[in-house]
């Protein structure tokens, strides 16, 4: 867990000041919020403040700023940006995000909270506790704002987990506003952090008459969904294996998107498309019956806001030398100023005896989104294989262990 001490030291002076007076810690006139150099001076003081108080009063205060220091990175900042501005919180201006995160704990501390389920969402994508599924576009809405459809999911949470009837439950459904990293782009995802109270456990403790007793600790599980409804995405994560997330996915399907076929898995993988600058050679295998293999269309956007996107498919030409011969040296994969952010990628399977020819479609697009809807598990594991080997796609992530502060 990270310490406070550091925390306090990148701190605004003002906002350290106030988060501490509407938690009634009285500082003597004069006393100096400023951080001066390494900040010991300061953290050493707010100490000493902390000390006047009862036992409990610390605990709470100290174990509330551990809190906010564990959140205080990138994945924090990024989740209090995105969480705000689905809640039309303004926070543009605040000086980072010590600032961020102690505004939010004064003014606003169940988004606060919403902040801290989302940051656990971030750094666990692509890990073993989470999952993406990727819908076919029916034609119809999520019915995702229907009260009656939200309480039979949480109800099927339940029986997912496999707990009793009678376990307290609640969950917290709020939108959040996603930012594609290039492009701009914004995207609404509707979320929902979903508590269920889970099974006692017995632990030593200390009670009122300060001696060593045995109690009964009430546990909280939390399960996260983010739902795309413009991409027909649902990220879930969640503990207990695949089994357990594709039974979320199944739940979400029946309620919210009752006309949509079964959603597939999509790994989450960070896409390398600088490697389509050039038309790139993929290296194929003969266990691999891979007839042909060809870029069908390349998504591109101009740092001044532009986006197009170029498509060829055909024996005569393909897409590289279709833009030499119109572009030259001027296409947007020479020219400066443009990036790809997408491509469609048409994986021609050799025909078997008394079968038709098979082709697997693939479509990468940066960051880290990655479709291959409706193949079978086998298939995208062979897809993805060949997309590590021509290394369009990284290796997936290393799995970190992340304390949570519940």
């Amino acid at each position: 867990m990270a310490s406070f001490s550091g925390f306090i030291r990148k701190s605004p002076p003002d906002r350290l000041r106030r988060f501490f007076e509407e938690r009634s810690v009285d500082a003597p006139e004069g006393f100096d919020w400023a951080s001066d150099g390494r900040g010991t001076a300061l953290v050493r003081s707010i100490e000493n403040l902390l000390s006047n108080l009862t036992d409990r009063q610390q605990d709470a205060l100290k174990a509330e700023l551990d809190h906010l220091a564990s959140l205080a990175d990138s994945n924090g900042l990024i989740s209090a940006e995105q969480i705000c501005a689905g809640q039309d919180i303004d926070i543009e201006g605040l000086e980072g995000v010590q600032d961020v995160l102690l505004t939010l704990s004064v003014n606003h501390p169940q988004v606060l909270d919403r902040v801290a389920a989302q940051t656990s969402l971030m750094r666990r994508t692509g890990g073993r506790n989470w999952s993406a599924f990727q819908f076919d576009d029916d034609g119809f809405p999520w019915a995702l704002e229907d009260e009656t459809a939200r309480g039979s999911f949480l109800t099927d949470a339940i029986a997912i987990l496999d707990l009793p009837d009678h376990r307290k439950r609640e969950a917290d459904w709020y939108k959040s506003i996603r930012v594609h990293p290039i492009t701009g782009e914004e995207t609404e995802i509707v979320q929902a952090t979903i508590y269920v109270e889970e099974r006692a456990e017995s632990e030593l403790a200390f009670g009122p008459s300060e001696t060593l007793e045995r109690q009964i600790v009430q546990k909280v599980l939390e399960v996260g969904i983010a739902c795309n409804a413009r991409g027909r995405v649902v990220e879930i994560c969640a503990r207990g294996g695949k089994k357990v997330r594709d039974e979320y996915a199944k739940s979400f399907a029946k309620h919210f998107a009752p006309h949509a076929d079964a959603p597939v898995e999509t790994p989450r993988r960070e896409g390398l498309l600088d490697t389509l600058r050039q038309s790139p050679e993929f290296e194929t295998e003969p266990a691999d019956s891979i007839e042909k293999v060809e870029v069908s269309s390349l998504d591109c956007y101009s740092t001044g806001g532009g986006f197009c996107r170029f498509e060829r498919r055909g024996d005569d030409e393909n897409i590289y030398q279709f833009l030499e011969r119109r572009f030259s040296g001027f296409s947007p994969l020479k020219a400066s100023g443009w990036t790809i952010t997408g491509a469609t990628i048409r994986i021609v399977l050799t025909a078997r005896e008394g079968q038709r020819r098979k082709t697997l479609t693939v479509t990468l697009r940066t960051p880290n989104t990655t479709t291959l809807p409706n193949k079978t598990e086998k298939d995208r594991h062979f897809v993805f294989d060949l997309l590590e080997r021509w290394k369009l796609i990284a290796p997936p992530p290393k799995e970190t262990a992340v304390v949570e502060v519940v």
